[in-house]
């Protein structure tokens, strides 16, 4: 049963938000009575760490998949960007704000695994894109992957890009582009420009 809430919960929650997803309204989109829900996680912030954390995993486990393919560094970044999008509902960004603005603690704990997760990440696809000649040598990892993740979260901010103005999408793609331009060399840049038509 615990499974099966954390599935429903996280439904919900991405589709319509930390904050405005109740346990009643989970228990009766379920059919079960909250005490039931109250069985498995004490209180609903419990509830939200325990399905973001879950959320986390399942994207940590996608991406090393997408990692372990083969692709070269360009195509692997896109790969990630769409499997990430598919896993938070495409085009909500409402839900990470209200996650950041109502489980603040939550929402830190969340962003200091995604920092690791994306760091070794990031860092092994850049110097993978260097090596291959698709990033220019000249880059500093360190300093480019922290701008990168840097850039990530801030597309996610809710007040700096307000969901009724921006899809996620449109601007994750933008990001994603105007990332690879400013570190791509001519064969990197060939390969992106291929991708993006």
């Amino acid at each position: 049963m615990q499974t099966e809430i954390l599935e429903k919960a996280t439904e919900m929650f991405l589709t319509l938000g930390f904050k405005s997803v109740t346990m009643d309204d989970i228990a009766n989109e379920m059919g079960i009575s909250k005490k039931t829900i109250y069985q498995h996680f004490a209180t609903k912030p419990e509830l939200v760490k325990s399905v973001t954390l879950r959320l986390f995993e399942t994207i940590s486990c996608g991406i090393d998949g997408i990692c372990n393919t083969g692709k070269n560094p360009i195509e692997e970044l896109f790969e990630v960007k769409n499997f990430v999008l598919q896993h938070l509902k495409d085009e909500n960004s409402s839900p990470i704000y209200q996650l950041q603005k109502y489980y603040p603690k939550i929402h830190n704990t969340l962003k200091q695994m995604q920092f690791e997760k994306m760091d070794d990440c990031v860092i092994d696809n850049l110097n993978r894109g260097i090596t291959e000649g698709l990033y220019r040598k000249e880059i500093n990892t360190e300093i480019i992957g922290r701008l990168y993740f840097a850039g990530m979260n801030s597309i996610k901010d809710g007040e700096l890009f307000p969901a009724n103005q921006f899809s996620l999408k449109n601007v994750q793609n933008q990001y994603l582009e105007y990332h690879l331009r400013g570190i791509c060399t001519l064969k990197g840049i060939q390969i992106l420009e291929s991708l993006i038509q």
